[in-house]
């Protein structure tokens, strides 16, 4: 057993998050001391007292539950995973409700990214990084190979850039969203079609068109500071092979080797986005070429760990523990 560091790992997530739990229970196996909480909390039944002296850079101060508190300046890293908004009493005048999560969300946020320390991944990279458009530019400067790709609301340019293709396509979404259908949240998944279903309904909104790639499979490579676990996921069914979330049940998972240029591009794609945490979706053709598809900078992993046993939880408990 390693001895404990000194300071705290924040880890910011919701309540039900199994892969938050088992980073917690990593570091918890190497004596990190950690205090989790859901921003959901914040600031109803969490408080927050942070104070800047007006010389010395950085806040001091306390995050505090009722049972238990953390000094800001004893943070050493902090681990921020999809956590729900701040809930405000409704002693608040509905007027304000708005007004009041927004003061809760940006107080807690910015107190906690100012800290020197290291994140995965702060709101603010985030946000930068977890938009395809922005990636298929990052990914091609990266030297990663792109799918052929058109964003438009236009039925005669999207007709035209298909003839230009000469084949298959698939339409995704722009960004990532849930929509509401038969009474339940789900997300829109990649269709694949040809040139001639095109009609006027792609001038309603914004459309992502691509090329469609030949698959031998579909890789998952999920990315933990300088650790790399590619995983080639095996469709089993058609639904999965177009779009492997559309048909879990139907999959397979197996390590792969990755390719030395296309680890080299990957890296250079996280420097340029300053992230330690990414999960990379590549399509693998049959000629073994890997084109990038996009990186969900905070995707799931836990369902890979559990296939493959990969130590993707120690990888993340690692990189957090080197920050204290």
């Amino acid at each position: 057993m390693r001895t404990a560091p000194r300071g705290h790992v924040l880890v910011v997530a919701e309540d039900l998050d199994p892969s938050a739990d088992l980073v917690v229970h990593a570091l918890a196996e190497r004596e990190v001391p950690v205090m989790r909480f859901d921003l959901a909390r914040f600031p109803r039944h969490l408080d927050l007292a942070a104070e800047h002296d007006g010389h010395k850079p950085g806040w001091l101060g306390e995050l505090a539950t009722g049972t238990r508190a953390v000094q800001l300046e004893e943070v050493r890293a902090v681990y921020y995973r999809r956590p729900g908004l701040p809930q405000i009493s409704s002693a608040v005048d509905p007027a304000y409700r708005e007004w009041a999560q927004g003061q809760a969300l940006v107080a807690m946020v910015q107190v906690l990214g100012a800290l020197p320390v290291v994140w995965v991944h702060h709101p603010d990279v985030y946000r930068a990084s977890a938009h395809k458009p922005g990636q298929l530019a990052a990914a091609s400067a990266a030297g990663l190979r792109v799918p052929r790709t058109l964003i438009t609301n236009s039925l005669p340019r999207a007709r035209n850039w298909a003839d230009g293709v000469g084949g298959s396509l698939i339409v995704k979404p722009v960004t990532a969203g849930a929509i509401t259908l038969d009474g339940r949240n789900m997300m829109l998944p990649t269709r694949r079609f040809e040139a001639d279903e095109l009609d006027e309904s792609i001038g309603l909104t914004a459309h992502m068109l691509q090329e469609w790639i030949p698959k031998a499979f579909e890789v998952r490579l999920t990315v933990v500071g300088d650790h790399m676990f590619p995983v080639a996921i095996h469709a089993g069914s058609e639904a999965a092979h177009v779009d492997w979330r559309s048909d879990y049940d139907a999959l397979e998972y197996e390590p792969v080797p990755i390719p030395d240029d296309v680890a080299a591009g990957v890296r250079r794609f996280m420097a340029g986005y300053r992230l330690n945490y990414g999960a990379f979706d590549f399509v693998v053709t049959p000629a073994g070429d890997w084109v990038f598809l996009e990186c969900n900078p905070a995707g799931q992993w836990q369902f890979i760990a559990a296939a493959t046993k990969l130590p993707i939880a120690e990888a993340h408990a690692s990189l957090l523990q080197g920050a204290v």
